[in-house]
């Protein structure tokens, strides 16, 4: 980076007041995207020095009138065609209607998942085409022009901090209203003062956590926890130990946190998350290791069967190194209850070896097979740090993606979501491999979670837990009023990590339930939708709107998440 740094037509906002390392990243008329890095900024005893920070943007626009669905703008758009779209490097394209829901008849395709930091462009490279109601090339965002009764729209954002964990804000500007041209029975209904169709418009601003441009209610569904149990979750020698910094774990502080401390944390507030909204779960959990030179087969099991008791699924994650340490440091078929393990990170001499991912997702497709719901959502989220191979015993080891392929299969049944999560030393590619939908073929990068640092593995459960409960709504109002909460200030603080209960509207930008968005590129979504109800009268007739949307970022270290306005 440069000291003579470009940004474009920022002045009139000043957010770059007072800042140390910012990044912005914005749609719409005469705005780019730009990073910005002040290399030392000095605040009341305290200098702040510069890390990186790049914050990439995607996203799909479409419109619906008619009752039918017409893409208005994307990005990347390669063919401008209004669809989401990247060449496929073999001469075609894969576009955002490939990715179809299939189980959600109001989804017409997902955000491109394979979207990322190494492949999405400029945003100043973008084009926000023609509006779909007259033709005009549009020269905001989002242009609404000559709407009717029942017309709606709605544009879907996904967002990639590249390189450090970020506080972000999403934004409006340019917000223009007009009344256009006024009609004889716009003009016997309404004064000539201005454009009512921003009031008269009702909008929803919401996390789109399966980033599919509709808002999804609640889903009955039955999911098992599939956990490493493996010596390097936990011992030293093995990596178990991720840092020297002090952590609680259930009421006990312990001198360094672990792999394994860190998935007691998430996982439990992640069936504490289900709970809170009553959503309709039932929850279990399996638990994967290797196999000793004792053993006749490897150590896999069911910590906890299903069930929608989520207490008794809290209590069954609770003293997690105690219970893996059972496992692995115990003796011949030891399981976790059985209390002859050595939980200290020091020790882990002797262990089992081997990790029996395949088992481990084997014993989970029965468990939803033996106690799952019929007709429900079957779904196993399966953490592994470790490649999949044998111990020291002479039980071959079963193919994790035959048995994720099998878990995904109609038969034997239930068709199972798969997700994986790969923390640290995992083999990335197999377990990118297992991930997918139930009845897919696998390898979706919608479903895999790549976690590079361990500490970010409860932001992870974070955005797995939105996948079954109603996505969160941020506000719902009309769309003036939104506009206007967007537009204020630094605009609306949106918060990284759903598990925590942030009230973006009230709540202040520095409260400990707001956490920063993760810095390793992980795919965040926030959408924003419209609709003018069919009860509105002439008053709107030829009236206009248009703004532009961005998000603005700050790096979480040393910054407290209050913004350019606050600081």
């Amino acid at each position: 980076m440069t000291e003579d740094k470009q940004l474009y037509d920022l002045s009139r906002r000043n957010v770059l007041a007072g800042l140390g390392a910012i990044g912005l990243a914005s749609a719409g008329a005469g705005l780019g995207t730009s990073a910005f890095f002040s290399d030392r900024e000095s605040f009341t005893d305290n200098r702040l020095v510069a890390g990186e920070l790049d914050l990439l943007v995607d996203w799909q626009q479409h419109y619906r009138m008619n009752g039918e669905t017409t893409f208005v703008n994307a990005h990347p758009d390669h063919d401008g065609d209004g669809e989401q779209s990247i060449p496929d490097g073999q001469g075609g394209q894969l576009k955002y209607s490939d990715f179809l829901d299939d189980e959600d008849p109001d989804s017409n395709g997902r955000n491109l998942p394979m979207l990322g930091c190494d492949n999405i462009p400029p945003i100043d490279e973008a084009s926000f085409g023609t509006d779909p109601t007259t033709g005009a090339a549009m020269e905001s965002l989002v242009q609404l022009g000559d709407v009717k009764p029942g017309d709606s729209g709605e544009v879907t954002f996904s967002l990639h901090l590249c390189d450090n964990p970020g506080y972000v804000w999403m934004q409006a500007d340019n917000v223009g209203e007009s009344e256009g041209i006024d009609t004889d029975p716009e003009l016997a209904v309404d004064t000539p003062d201005g454009g009512d169709l921003a009031d008269a418009i009702e909008a929803t601003l919401w996390y789109d956590a399966d980033c599919d441009n509709v808002h999804d209610a609640a889903e009955p569904s039955d999911i098992v926890l599939t956990l490493d149990f493996s010596g390097s979750m936990l011992y030293r020698r093995y990596g178990g130990v991720v840092n020297e910094d002090d952590i609680t774990v259930d009421g006990t502080t312990y001198d360094e946190t672990t792999k394994i401390d860190l998935v007691e944390l998430a996982a439990r507030e992640f069936v504490a998350y289900l709970d809170a909204q009553n959503a309709d779960v039932q929850v279990g959990v399996a638990y994967f290791d290797g196999e000793g030179s004792d053993d006749s087969v490897p150590r896999t099991g069911i910590l906890q069967s299903l069930t929608s008791n989520l207490s008794t699924v809290d209590t069954a994650l609770s003293g997690l190194r105690q219970k893996l340490a059972n496992v692995v440091s115990g003796g011949a078929g030891s399981t976790p209850f059985d209390g002859d393990g050595n939980p200290d990170p020091a020790a882990g001499g002797g262990i089992a070896t081997g990790t029996y991912i395949g088992e481990g997702v084997d014993d989970a497709q029965a468990e939803l097979a033996n106690n799952g719901r019929s007709g429900v959502r079957a779904a196993n989220v399966v953490l592994s740090d470790g490649e999949s191979f044998n111990g020291q015993g002479s039980t071959q080891f079963s193919s994790p993606q035959g048995a994720a392929a099998d878990a995904r299969a109609a038969s034997p049944a239930p068709a199972t979501d798969v997700y994986t999560v790969s923390v640290g030393s995992a083999n990335d590619s197999v377990l990118q491999s297992m991930a997918g939908a139930a009845g897919s073929a696998g390898n979706d990068p919608q479903y895999f979670f790549d976690v590079d640092d361990p500490t970010t593995v409860p932001t992870v459960f974070g955005v797995l837990a939105s996948q079954f409960v109603a996505e969160k709504i941020i506000m719902q109002d009309t769309l003036a009023n939104v506009l206007a909460e967007l537009s204020a200030d630094d605009g609306v603080p949106l918060d990284g990590n759903v598990l925590t209960l942030y009230d973006e509207l009230n709540d202040d930008d520095t409260d400990e339930d707001r956490d920063a968005f993760e810095g390793n590129g992980l795919m965040y979504c926030v959408a924003l939708s419209w609709e003018l109800p069919f009860e509105v009268g002439n008053e709107v007739q030829g009236d206009t709107v248009s703004f532009d949307l961005g998000f603005y970022t700050e790096q979480e270290r040393n910054n407290d998440g209050s913004g350019p306005v606050s600081a």
